[in-house]
């Protein structure tokens, strides 16, 4: 997991010397492309929400902790093209129970168990705090899956199959290609000292899968 964090939205003091009135412009376009997307805070202005209502239907709704995540009003302000593909280390139950820990920091949006059980955290509207890049966290939506990067028996064909159906859902909904540059492991972002998913994980099996499900009928909403 990683945490919100990344590139920097400010400028300091050194830059503006530095840099001078370009700094101080690129400063200014950055905050209007902030306050664009922040349009939807307004009273009135946001989508009506039902709360533990699923964006994938075939997943159990289990909330992480709103520490771990921040509230936003995607893809209306931030493109959603990217998957990020996660290992966490542990049991389905760690992740559930760190992602509800206000302390953690971190969460994904689903969580794939070894038979292929898939947990709802996060709403994909919201930016997750999983792949510890800012920019990232705003772009992607964040698949968690049990087990250990070094243990390939973990990685189950109950978790390939689950997973796959998840992600060609997540892709079919937001237009995300599915190719190795739009559907990526948490080692590949730019800035992350994690190596998950690891050399373990199939990734010619799973996107084989992934476009598999996408030539079946989307699932009734």
């Amino acid at each position: 997991m990683g945490s919100e964090n990344g590139r920097k939205r400010g400028v300091g003091r050194r830059a503006v010397l530095l840099g001078g009135g370009a700094a101080v412009v690129g400063t200014a376009v950055l905050a209007r492309e902030e306050l664009a997307r922040a349009w939807w805070r307004l009273p009135g202005m946001e989508k009506p929400r039902t709360d533990g209502e699923l964006d994938h239907k075939a997943a159990e709704w289990t909330a992480a902790h709103q520490a771990n995540w921040r509230r936003a009003d995607r893809p209306e302000d931030y493109r959603i093209d990217r998957v990020v593909i996660h290992v966490v280390q542990g049991s389905y139950a760690t992740a559930l129970k760190v992602f509800r820990n206000p302390l953690h920091g971190a969460a994904t949006h689903y969580v794939v168990r070894k038979d292929g059980h898939v947990a709802q955290m996060i709403r994909e509207l919201d930016v997750a705090f999983h792949a510890g890049n800012r920019d990232m966290n705003e772009r992607s939506v964040g698949i968690e899956h049990e087990g250990f990067v070094d243990r390939p028996g973990d990685f189950t064909a109950e978790m390939y199959a689950g997973s796959a159906r998840l992600a060609a859902d997540i892709c079919r909904r937001h237009g995300i290609p599915v190719d190795r540059e739009h559907i990526i492991g948490h080692v590949e972002v730019e800035g992350t000292d994690h190596t998950d998913p690891g050399p373990h994980w199939d990734w010619d099996r799973y996107l084989t899968l992934v476009k598999k499900e996408l030539t079946k009928p989307p699932a009734p909403a």
